[in-house]
């Protein structure tokens, strides 16, 4: 496999603003070529819609440049934060001098990257990709779909990234990848190592080859850990979820559901959903409040419907769902991976037991059965999980003969990327630095950040 090399990403417009809060933030926008190696860019990137070559076609990328206000900060190094997700745009920096941008600032000029398919990186919807290929029998059109997605990896964002690194004129640069944004680091060691002075990892050390399932094996046990551990640490919690799940159950019974204000239907999975809370430090806490106050007058509060709907909002980002299972794949079909853990490894977590476990991370042909947002892309969601044609995202050679600083922070207890795979993957890498820590979960870097960046800057010598 060899390196990328793509062209350098081409300027569209710049916006400079006043300091603010001790920082300078710049936004700028780039147009890059939807798919790397293609000689030209076309100015329309809509083509998609009248089945144009996919070579003509180009995205923009939108990066926001951080610096300090202090005198030596332009001469220092540049770091791009690589974005959690899939499908999640970067930090707006509404406050650039607190949180873990406020530790990396001293440091680094940072590049905050919003990953293609994203917040200002020609935003994907539902109502755009059902635009592709408009018109034509539905087989046909799932296939361009999907060759229009297979352009939204983590190997493009690399591109994307090398591109807009060619064109600021950067030698080489640090990364932070937050979660997924690991996955992409990984990504990059790979293609385009000569690129990076040192990578930066939390919470990212993700399976990179086999089965998907093993991660969902893995993660909805790690799950049911954590619910255990919080459960009794809040003696009425059970008694709580339990009344929650009933009175759900109830009024579907009898004809008249709950539903959120998008329209959702208040299932079992639904509920579930609130095991998303259980992967933090910070926001478990949401958790327990809102179980509290689950119930009112007989019937599920408004404040745990809000809940509910903050956890199941799927409108804006529906690659985070389409993606959740493509992200670990270099060739074969998922073949709903999480789905296929729960028929055949945990049962409990069925919507069919009596009081079904909370899930975390978890992608399900139900959500595109149940979810208003998610229902126009329910064919596509099943053709992607079938597909079998996905490009290797990493070169393993080249990770196992890595001579770039690497260091990972790795969450003992963490929900969402298990430990145990983490250290599996990190065995991989050649020269890597884990610093493994039981007192943080998958929030680490919002919710302690001195700590995390200050070891791992020291592993890698920043």
């Amino acid at each position: 496999m060899t390196p990328l090399t793509p062209r350098p990403a081409k300027l569209l417009r710049r916006d400079d603003a006043a300091a603010w809060r001790g920082a300078v933030v710049s936004s700028v926008l780039y147009e890059v070529p939807l798919v790397h190696g293609t000689e030209h860019l076309a100015a329309n990137s809509s083509t998609h819609s009248s089945g144009a070559s996919l070579d003509a076609q180009s995205v923009t990328v939108r990066a926001r440049e951080v610096r300090s206000i202090d005198a030596d900060a332009e001469q220092r190094p540049w770091l791009v934060y690589l974005q959690g997700g899939p499908g999640f745009e970067a930090l707006r920096p509404v406050n650039p001098s607190s949180g873990w941008l406020g530790e990396l600032l001293p440091h680094f000029r940072v590049l905050l990257l919003d990953q293609r398919g994203t917040g200002g990186s020609s935003p994907i919807s539902a109502a755009t990709l059902n635009a592709i290929g408009s018109g034509e029998p539905e087989p046909q059109q799932i296939t361009r779909q999907i060759e229009f997605l297979s352009h939204f990896r983590a190997t493009d964002i690399v591109a994307d990234a090398e591109a807009i690194r060619l064109a600021m004129g950067v030698d080489s640069w640090f990364t932070l990848g937050q979660s997924y944004g690991g996955f992409i680091t990984m990504s990059y060691l790979s293609f385009a190592p000569d690129a990076l002075a040192g990578s930066m990892i939390t919470g990212g050390l993700g399976l990179i080859e086999g089965d998907p399932k093993r991660v969902y094996d893995a993660t909805y046990a790690r799950t049911a850990e954590r619910q255990a551990e919080v459960f009794e640490a809040w003696p009425h919690a059970a008694a709580q979820l339990r009344d929650l799940y009933a009175e759900a159950r109830r009024a579907r019974d009898a004809g008249h559901p709950y539903r959120l204000a998008n329209g959702h239907v208040v299932t079992e999975l639904t509920i579930q959903r609130l095991g998303m809370l259980l992967g933090g430090n910070s926001r478990v806490q949401q958790l327990r409040f809102g179980l509290e106050d689950a119930l009112s007058h007989g019937g599920i509060s408004p404040v745990m419907l809000s809940l509910l709907g903050s956890q199941v909002d799927h409108a804006r980002n529906p690659i985070y769902w389409l993606f959740q299972e493509a992200i670990y794949t270099s060739g074969p079909a998922t073949r709903w991976a999480a789905s296929r853990s729960q028929q055949q490894t945990h049962p409990q977590t069925l919507p069919s037991a009596d009081v079904p476990q909370l899930i975390g991370e978890a992608a399900l042909p139900e959500d595109f059965e149940q979810d208003p947002a998610l229902q126009p892309l329910e064919q596509l969601a099943h053709a992607l999980h079938e597909y079998s044609g996905w490009s290797p995202l990493y070169n393993y050679e080249q990770l196992a003969n890595n001579t770039v600083p690497v260091a990972a922070a790795v969450y003992t207890p963490d929900i969402y990327v298990d430990r145990e795979l983490s250290l599996e993957t990190a065995s991989r890498i050649r020269g890597i630095n884990v610093w493994e820590s039981a007192d943080h979960h998958h929030d680490g870097l919002s919710d302690d950040p001195a700590t995390v960046l200050g070891e791992l800057r020291e592993r890698i010598g920043r």
